[in-house]
């Protein structure tokens, strides 16, 4: 996986709480992109930083899908002519694939954090990690 320098940036900031930094420091499995992406004044105007970053780099990479969660940054991902999974998508994934993941603690962290989920989306995703009921 991927990151953009502007995204890694972004996460290594932390905000006040530092949220996720330590598991993204630790994180060597995602190739981390060491320069800034040069991107597009479309999407410089168009989406924040990191979403443009993210749908600039697969553009530039021929990567065909992206993680964006934001709904703006979503949209224009498939004006693009990318799919699109998101932070949910992800952990399903990794769930898939064997690794240790728990899609019930990983939401509550998230809640915890502010991150909004809607209610179909947690039931959803505990429902396809066999973690619901």
């Amino acid at each position: 996986m991927l990151v953009p320098y502007e995204v890694c940036q972004e996460i290594l900031t932390g905000g006040a709480s530092g949220f996720g930094v330590t598991e993204f420091e630790a994180a060597n499995w995602l190739q981390k992109w060491q320069t800034p992406v040069n991107i597009s004044s479309l999407l410089r105007n168009t989406l924040d930083l990191g979403e443009a970053a993210v749908i600039q780099l697969a553009i530039n990479q021929n990567i065909q899908t992206v993680c964006i969660d934001e709904t703006a940054g979503r949209r224009v991902a498939r004006l693009s002519s990318l799919s699109v999974t998101g932070t949910i998508g992800i952990l399903l994934r990794a769930k898939r694939e064997g690794y240790p993941v728990s899609l019930q603690q990983a939401i509550e962290r998230m809640l915890t954090r502010g991150i909004r989920l809607s209610t179909t989306v947690i039931t959803f995703a505990l429902e396809q990690a066999g973690e619901s009921g």
